[in-house]
């Protein structure tokens, strides 16, 4: 089915972001730094600013390497973890669970808005992230 015979509204409208375990954070930071010119900030990512094609909004996506015994892509067991965008945690993750798939009953809610999360068939680790209200239409200012 191609995305012209699909009338809802896509679930996922971005990239939150790119996190993956380093051995050593800080210095890959640094590389990224000096090599590709990265703002890596003091909390150890970078944020690159983009804005939704549907809507034009201001966005952001982070790259962010973890310590490589970081225990939060748990379940998986793969170094990495992808954060997508979404304009309704609720309902994609209710949606998500009628449709068999394998929804976390893990959540997190604060400052930056609503986290959930979802394995895909491959054990790979989906945070699904609902900006807060405030920090989507801050996200570009820090």
């Amino acid at each position: 089915m191609s995305g012209s015979d699909n009338p809802r509204k896509p679930r996922v409208h971005g990239i939150g972001g790119v996190f993956f375990k380093a051995r050593d954070p800080q210095a890959l930071g640094e590389w990224y730094r000096q090599h590709l010119d990265f703002d890596v900030a003091a909390w150890g990512g970078a944020k690159f600013a983009w804005q939704r094609v549907d809507d034009g909004a201001e966005a952001t996506t982070v790259w962010s390497p973890f310590a490589a015994d970081s225990s939060y892509f748990a379940p998986s067991d793969k170094p990495f973890m992808l954060n997508l965008r979404v304009d309704d945690l609720d309902s994609v993750l209710a949606a998500l669970r009628a449709e068999g798939c394998r929804v976390l009953d893990r959540g997190e809610s604060g400052e930056f808005g609503k986290f959930g999360y979802v394995l895909d068939p491959e054990n790979n680790l989906l945070e699904l992230w609902q900006p807060a209200a405030a920090t989507a239409a801050d996200e570009t200012d820090s």
